[in-house]
């Protein structure tokens, strides 16, 4: 680290000081501001109302525009592979969400179309998600289980064929307490969808009236590692519920806290329960996935449609339940009748919503932050633009619509948004292309998944989570990247996995949070030096070859300047420069009170002021430059941190002047009085640019010796 003495070091004179003026915008009240604001929404026009229309309904926009010989065969092509892939799936993620297979396909059918009409994303594939069926299934359960009901999967009743109705001996016990407790007369299933209605008609108000009041920026809190990790915690929790049926175990799900390690207990305390069949089934169909993803993966630029395993693997394993009657020789448990046709819609029921109110925030936030973030990614992939704000509204009416229709709650899928990109998707005709594929199911095919075991189900969404689980393999390199995402990453993850999938994104979005806190709160620090022939500073602790000034120190603060922070502010600036006033002057005081002493004892006063002359030029610098680039705002706290630090020094004989503040940071300060009355000591104490800050440093000081001299 270089040094020089002053009259040897060039430091190149700024240009006279040049005062900007600065511009004064006129500020409207609050009362003006509201009336512009109303004046502007109610006012009226055939202009505004088309557009209104038109931003409601984007569809109104881009499908009279349609290019069929552009687009239909992509959209063709997508649609068809994307609906072939969401039938088993949609089947399969019933076992998360505690609900019969039929209300996955009605939920996978009215997404698609709802968001074809109000969605600005021309690839985002909208339906049944397995994070979402989780989330809903926990609730479903617990809400089940308070209710009376047994959970164990012999006791489900399925009830569609009869319009819901019950069996006598099943009314006699629990579900009496179902219909004194909350005047319900239906049974299991029929009480299960009733509260994923419930609770996925409020998810879809909570978005709605976050979309109308702008709230989208609640989604800037789920910062990327949060999100990866709850998925990757959620992901241990799907593949922890889904493990029973691996084995044919009969284990109802447990409820509260802690799922992930009491079902393993349970599993490992039932092992010996172990249905062979289902165990022998589900390897064999885990291999076979696994084998097909590879070989999608290893040949996905040579393959010009993804495989459709998960169809193949559904149909293939029907037929060998059913021809070798698996259930009935031994006892592995299947899927049951899901019945064609629709169920006549019905209201949610609102007297439940009270009881799943808070259980729905949760939902709406994830279900709108995968929605948002994925059409955005995937619309600046493909160079077009997408609405937020439209695309809250478009997946909050995918599930206030749809929960008439015993639809659960729905979201952006991932997997299936980067399938319908791969395979020539080009607008949002493939959704539809996909629900008619979902409908076909429906209206005549859904009977003859009746033999389909539930272990086959429970391998297509195990196989599924693969994306998510192989986080884990990354982990090194994101620690690599940066530690603070990686803790995020593992906090969320952990607590997602051991405590619950609602309490995991909390403890993500608090102790992410936390994290953006702490790194303003301990920011980095550094002394600046002069870059050889240049007017540039920059910190000697990172850059060799650096010029530091004479008698100036330079100092910058990477962070804002706040309550929370100031005393790390004051206590690194201390340690920078190597001086802190208050010891400081304390040291001189017993000084001069020694140099008093021996005067007293020695009557020479010209010893004594040579003594006290000493004292003041033993410091070896006279200016303190702030290098205030870094600092976006600063609070009272702050400001008058920064006052009592200049009085402060100034009694050491040090001066402290600021250099690079932006526009926010000079008027907090000149609200305080910081620059005197009527700012009289702006320009001497504030600078545009660290070089004008030292040359004034300079300048000054040299003045001060020579006026001294005379």
């Amino acid at each position: 680290m270089d040094t020089t003495p002053l009259e040897d070091m060039e430091v190149a004179k700024s240009p006279p000081m040049i005062s900007l003026e600065r511009k004064v915008r006129p500020r409207k009240g609050p009362v003006e501001i509201i009336r512009t604001k109303l004046r502007r929404q109610l006012s009226c026009s055939v202009p505004k109302v088309k557009s209104t229309i038109t931003d409601f309904f984007p569809v109104m926009l881009w499908l009279p525009k349609y290019k069929i010989k552009e687009y239909a065969w992509g959209d063709l092509m997508s649609g068809l592979i994307v609906g072939i892939i969401l039938v088993p799936q949609a089947i399969a993620y019933c076992l998360l969400a505690g609900l019969e297979p039929i209300y996955g396909l009605y939920t996978s059918f009215f997404g698609n179309i709802i968001y074809f009409i109000l969605g600005t994303s021309r690839h985002v594939s909208v339906g049944i998600f397995s994070l979402m069926s989780l989330m809903v299934g926990q609730v479903v359960d617990r809400e089940v289980y308070l209710a009376g009901f047994d959970l164990s999967d012999e006791s489900k009743q399925s009830s569609l064929d009869s319009e819901w109705n019950i069996t006598e001996d099943f009314s006699k016990t629990a579900i009496n307490l179902t219909i004194n407790a909350f005047n319900i007369k239906c049974g299991k299933e029929c009480y299960a969808i009733s509260i994923a209605t419930a609770l996925t008609f409020l998810a879809g108000v909570y978005q709605v009236v976050m979309a109308v009041f702008r709230m989208g920026f609640v989604s800037i809190y789920l910062s990327a590692p949060m999100l990866e990790g709850f998925a990757t915690g959620a992901s241990c929790t799907i593949l922890t519920v889904q493990a029973k049926y691996l084995l044919g175990l009969k284990i109802p799900r447990h409820q509260g806290y802690g799922t992930v390690v009491v079902t393993w207990i349970n599993i490992f305390k039932n092992i010996h329960n172990t249905n062979f069949c289902d165990m022998i089934t589900s390897a064999i169909c885990i291999a076979v996935l696994l084998g097909g993803k590879e070989l999608q993966e290893r040949y996905k630029n040579r393959l010009k449609m993804p495989l459709p395993t998960e169809l193949v693997v559904v149909a293939l394993a029907t037929i060998v339940s059913h021809f070798a009657d698996l259930n009935g020789h031994y006892s592995s448990s299947v899927s049951g009748a899901i019945p064609t046709g629709f169920i006549p819609p019905q209201v949610p029921d609102f007297e439940l919503m009270p009881r799943l109110a808070l259980d729905a925030i949760p939902l709406a936030v994830i279900s709108f932050a995968f929605t948002v973030s994925l059409s955005e990614m995937f619309a600046k992939k493909n160079g077009y633009t997408v609405r937020p704000n439209q695309e809250m509204l478009a997946i909050g009416f995918c599930n206030i619509i749809p929960s008439f229709f015993h639809c659960f709650t729905t979201s952006a899928a991932l997997a299936k948004t980067m399938v319908k990109d791969s395979t020539g998707c080009q607008t949002q005709v493939s959704s539809v292309i996909s629900a008619f594929v979902v409908l076909l199911v429906l209206l005549f095919l859904a009977p003859f998944f009746y033999s389909l075991q539930k272990c086959v189900l429970a391998c297509i969404i195990i196989v599924s989570l693969r994306g998510a689980l192989q986080k884990f393999r990354d982990f090194p390199r994101l620690w690599r990247l940066s530690k603070i995402d990686a803790v995020v990453w593992m906090v969320t993850m952990s607590s997602a996995a051991l405590i619950s999938v609602e309490i995991g994104l909390l403890v993500g979005v608090v102790f992410s949070m936390i994290c953006v806190v702490a790194q303003t709160q301990y920011p980095k620090v550094s002394l600046l030096g002069q870059i050889e022939n240049t007017n540039h500073y920059e910190d000697m602790g990172d850059y060799n070859s650096l010029l530091s000034i004479p008698k100036v120190k330079i100092f910058r603060f990477q962070a804002p300047l706040y309550y929370a922070n100031k005393d790390f502010f004051l206590k690194s600036l201390y340690k920078a420069v190597g001086l802190e006033p208050f010891l400081e002057i304390t040291r001189r005081r017993k000084i001069e009170k020694k140099a008093k002493i021996r005067a007293a004892k020695k009557p020479d006063e010209e010893n004594g002021d040579v003594s006290i002359g000493l004292i003041t030029s033993e410091l070896d610098f006279h200016t303190i430059v702030l290098d205030c680039s870094s600092i976006s705002f600063i609070d009272t706290t702050g400001t008058n941190t920064l006052k009592g630090l200049l009085k402060e020094y100034k009694e050491v004989g040090v001066n402290v002047i600021l250099a690079c503040c932006n526009t926010k940071v000079i008027d907090s300060l000149r609200q305080a009085s910081f620059f005197g009355s009527d700012d009289k000591e702006m320009y001497t104490v504030s600078f545009h640019t660290v070089h004008n800050a030292v040359s004034f440093a300079i300048d000054d000081a040299a003045a001060s010796v020579n006026a001294s001299s005379v």
